[in-house]
């Protein structure tokens, strides 16, 4: 697809029946931005991203490697929005005059390094859409008897908690953490200790997406989760939850 979140981009996810989407970006932290906005459409549509490819990342020369735009713009999405694997593309004039020619460099180069990447990409896409087939989420909600976010590992009887201003506060997005110097924004009492959230829904396969009372949308990664601090003596969780759906 074209960049953007407009009309014709919502009718195809909701004409055709899509497994799973790749985000292509590239390094410049503007374009962050854009990828966001589609992350979080295809959340909504229910459409789990698998992969970024982040394109122009490098080009070699002089036995060297460069980054003419900058680096970290793919690693942030990876990151905040918990999607599990990462592409860089190279700027090369073989890929440029392969759109011209119309003859892959795949085909043209099948041993190559950009080759390469692309196979990796399409093993990375088929294995990730066979999970998805197969996969049962993590379960998260949150428990208002014991005022505890629970977080229920799939395919066992694990489960654990943690507190709802700990996750608040180990937010990672632009809002929470400056992108540029990587300064926390959110002090750690600028959260109160008895917040709670006020919805918590899934957002593609790998992470949730948590409003709290502020009116604040906090993405929280399961990988992210899983390595919080923990409740622990946690009583017996009652009924009553908000529950991730």
């Amino acid at each position: 697809m074209p960049p953007g979140t407009g009309d014709i981009h919502l009718t195809l996810c909701q004409v055709a029946p899509l497994t799973a989407a790749v985000i292509v970006t590239t390094p410049q932290k503007l374009a962050f931005i854009d990828v966001a906005k589609g992350v979080r459409m295809f959340s909504k549509l229910k459409v789990p991203c698998v992969a970024v490819v982040e394109n122009m990342c490098y080009f070699d020369a002089d036995e060297k490697r460069y980054y003419p735009f900058g680096k970290g713009s793919g690693t942030q999405v990876v990151q905040q929005f918990g999607i599990p694997n990462l592409f860089d593309l190279p700027i090369r004039t073989t890929l440029s005059s392969s759109g011209d020619t119309g003859i892959p460099e795949v085909v043209s180069d099948p041993q190559g390094d950009v080759a390469k990447i692309f196979q990796n990409l399409g093993v990375c896409v088929v294995q990730q859409c066979a999970k998805i087939r197969q996969q049962v989420s993590t379960a998260v909600s949150y428990d208002r008897s014991i005022r505890a976010i629970r977080v229920k590992v799939p395919d066992s009887d694990e489960e654990f908690f943690l507190h709802p201003a700990t996750v608040r506060r180990n937010d990672r997005s632009a809002q929470s953490v400056d992108e540029w110097t990587g300064e926390q924004k959110v002090q750690y009492g600028d959260v109160p200790e008895d917040i709670e959230p006020e919805e918590i829904r899934p957002m593609g396969n790998y992470a949730v997406s948590i409003t709290w009372p502020d009116g604040f949308s906090q993405i929280a990664p399961y990988d992210q989760l899983d390595m919080l601090e923990r409740l622990v003596d946690v009583p017996l969780p009652a009924t009553a939850a908000v529950a991730s759906s």
